[in-house]
């Protein structure tokens, strides 16, 4: 493993392109693209990458909470994923998609998950081989899940309030603009029918995109305590809650504090703010903070 990487918390979670080139198809594991893009995946994607939709294969279809521990079971065996397999993900946009699907898969308990450091954009970049033929995969048994771990790194609007009430860290990771209320010169972040802007009361305002370089792979362990360690005091066994616009981006913060920071509890609130700013008699406030 690469000396830059060896210094995170968690240095097992990540892999570098250099790395991927030379260990595609590696037995026991599986290659996973999720983009927010839908359709980039067909345009080209790693060789012997499977892709995962965020919105269909993640999301319930009609209530708004995850897939049922058997559509999950269902959704890995068709990829051919089986507990034992190590999953890699990879995707656009510095990869916030990616440890979205990476967060669900810990939502059911597989934790053998790893990031591509630097995601498609740094693999593109780097003028690497990509492929628009879907590779040929054999199914793999995966047991329906007892649970999903809920209670260990996921926050509902309960436990956000609860978070609020007791001044325990919220981190809002958000743009500066979302954070103020201030969103009418920022239609790349469309508020998606909220009825009002703001934050949670209390929250700081920590951009998700501060943690990572130009070239879409992690800032140092050095340059992120500076962000989350020095800039915002947070201390290794805070209970930390981080949110959003809908849980995609704050996963993103979620993957950094976990596993390159190591902080020990961390839970991502995937309601955020379009729950929050949707809820009736919620607290807001707007402004810096």
């Amino acid at each position: 493993m690469s000396e830059p990487l060896s210094q995170y918390a968690h240095p097992e979670a990540l892999v570098s392109t250099d790395w991927l080139a030379e260990h595609l198809n590696e037995p026991g594991t599986r290659l996973v693209e999720s983009n927010e893009d839908l359709l980039l995946y067909d345009t080209g994607h790693i060789p012997g990458a499977v892709h995962i939709d965020w919105r269909q294969d993640l999301q319930d279809p009609l209530v708004r909470d995850y897939i049922a521990p058997a559509a999950f079971a269902a959704l890995c065996e068709r990829n051919g994923i089986s507990p034992e397999t190590t999953v890699i993900f990879y995707g656009d946009k510095s990869n916030w998609w990616a440890t979205y699907a990476l967060w669900a898969f810990r939502l059911f308990g597989h934790t053998k998950v790893k990031i591509v450091n630097g995601g498609r954009d740094k693999w593109v970049k780097e003028g690497r081989p990509l492929t628009k033929d879907k590779p040929k995969v054999t199914p793999a048994e995966y047991p329906v899940p007892a649970k999903r771990f809920d209670d260990e790194i996921r926050a509902f609007y309960e436990d956000a309030h609860a978070q609020m009430q007791d001044g325990l860290p919220l981190i809002d990771v958000r743009s500066p603009g979302e954070f103020k209320g201030d969103v009418t010169h920022m239609p790349e972040y469309p508020q998606e029918g909220v009825l009002r802007g703001g934050h949670i009361p209390g929250a700081k305002s920590v951009p998700w995109k501060m943690a990572v370089n130009e070239d879409a792979t992690f800032k140092s362990p050095a340059d992120l305590q500076k962000i989350y360690t020095e800039g915002c005091g947070l201390k290794k066994d805070d209970e930390i809650v981080a949110y959003c616009r809908i849980g995609e981006r704050s996963s993103h913060t979620w993957f950094v504090l976990t596993y390159l920071l190591g902080y020990e509890t961390v839970r991502n609130y995937d309601g955020s703010w379009t729950e929050w700013g949707n809820r009736v008699r919620a607290p807001i406030e707007r402004g810096e903070g």
